[in-house]
């Protein structure tokens, strides 16, 4: 599964940003999807991730904030940020649980990351 995000970019303490996330490839099936962050020197961590049935799942620190979404018809997920802080600066990533099939129909299960996306909240 080849996953393209974009959306990132500058914006001040207090504002907003939406991240989009598109999934191609050949899979039979996407499942769970969501976004993680990795700010410099810290572990990467759950920023929300969604249900194929369209059930999220937040990250404590940003609960209230942001809201995770997506289009299972066009396997996309967003994610809109808004109230950001600073310490919302990093890199996003977006990641997609899937499941497909072998040339000799044995299922696959596995999970692709897309490529990053920098967001930076200045103060």
């Amino acid at each position: 599964v080849q996953l393209q995000a974009s959306g990132g970019g500058l914006v001040q303490a207090g504002g907003s940003l939406r991240l989009s996330c598109a999934a191609s490839g050949s899979f039979s099936r996407i499942n769970d999807m969501g976004w993680y962050r990795q700010a410099p020197g810290k572990q990467r961590e759950l920023v929300a991730d969604i249900t194929s049935g369209g059930t999220p799942k937040y990250g404590d620190s940003v609960q209230g904030r942001f809201t995770i979404s997506r289009d299972n018809a066009q396997n996309t997920v967003d994610l809109q940020m808004n109230s950001l802080k600073p310490e919302d600066t990093a890199v996003y990533v977006c990641n997609a649980d899937y499941i497909a099939y072998s040339p000799t129909g044995t299922p696959v299960v596995g999970r692709d990351w897309g490529q990053g996306t920098q967001v930076t909240v200045s103060s």
